[in-house]
């Protein structure tokens, strides 16, 4: 029996040797296993071997930390080229991967191949908990450690409140701050958020993509916002309180709930260092706490 490149396999025969290095005259049962011969170029540091001399300087720099490429507007440097190359983007606003259905446009394919799911509907990752999908294995997690963990490691250095992740404190810092690190770039607008940002884009300048209700013909600029809004229509609360028979809308509503069942008090008032469960019962004690405080100062 001859395969179509005319050399001779027998297949019934464990034995047979069909793949050869033409430097070393040595022949492999297996492609798989004449790849792993042919990685010839070996990392002095972790012994990973590669088969280009081009693969291994790269990755060599991850041992030596050296960055020989570096952006010519910012000064930023990288060890790729094609990081480089996907970095200087952000400053040209270059978005080569568009999308078939709605033709929003991306700096990274990463990114098209998640926003594609919005339309598919696609959410390949499972909580193990709840069961609830997700488009993106950080949402996932996100989700895990919100909803599923008691964990807050992270505390605002400004108030103390806690955290589950450093994203959530960098954002939270922007209360007390009042810093804008949110530009438009059509116009001299700034912003706090960047969800207020991409608001402002589709409403001032019509870019990016609404999501309409099809009961009421309402829009929104996020389709979870779309999907929130939908649920209240049809009554639908999918977030279930598992210390009482309480169901929300929301997976933030749940959120807001499950402190009434803890003894945990974190938010504290400045003025009278009274401690509370929930933002909204701090918020209406301050209310009437600085009356009361400006009343006795009269």
């Amino acid at each position: 029996m001859r395969t179509e490149c005319g050399r001779k396999r027998h297949s019934e025969t464990r034995t047979d040797r069909v793949y050869s290095c033409t430097e070393y005259k040595k022949w492999f049962s297996t492609h798989s296993r004449l790849k792993k011969h042919s990685r010839k170029y070996k990392c002095s540091e972790c012994g990973k071997r590669f088969q280009q001399k081009a693969w291994l300087t790269r990755h060599s720099r991850s041992h030596s930390r050296e960055k020989p490429l570096e952006c010519s507007v910012c000064g930023k440097r990288f060890t790729v080229a094609g990081h480089l190359t996907r970095h200087s983007r952000i400053h040209s606003g270059e978005k080569p991967y568009k999308c078939h259905v709605c033709d929003k446009a991306f700096s990274r394919s990463e990114h098209l191949t998640i926003h594609l799911r919005v339309h598919t509907g696609d959410q390949p990752y499972k909580c193990s908990v709840c069961g609830k999908g997700f488009r993106t294995s950080h949402h996932l997690q996100r989700h895990e450690r919100r909803i599923h963990s008691n964990v807050k490691p992270h505390l605002c250095c400004y108030c103390g409140k806690q955290f589950v992740t450093v994203e959530e404190v960098r954002s939270h810092v922007h209360v007390h701050t009042n810093e804008k690190t949110f530009s438009c770039r059509h116009c001299s607008e700034e912003f706090i958020w960047h969800s207020q940002l991409k608001t402002h884009l589709l409403k001032s300048h019509n870019e990016g993509t609404w999501f309409t209700c099809n009961i009421c013909q309402k829009k929104f600029g996020r389709k979870i916002h779309l999907t929130i809004h939908i649920q209240r229509h049809v009554g639908m609360k999918p977030y279930l309180c598992d210390q009482c028979p309480k169901r929300f809308c929301t997976a933030y509503a749940l959120s807001q709930h499950q402190p009434v069942h803890s003894d945990y008090r974190q938010f504290c008032c400045f003025l009278c260092n009274a401690q509370f469960k929930r933002k909204c019962e701090i918020k209406r004690h301050l209310n009437n706490c600085y009356v009361y405080i400006s009343t006795l100062l009269l």
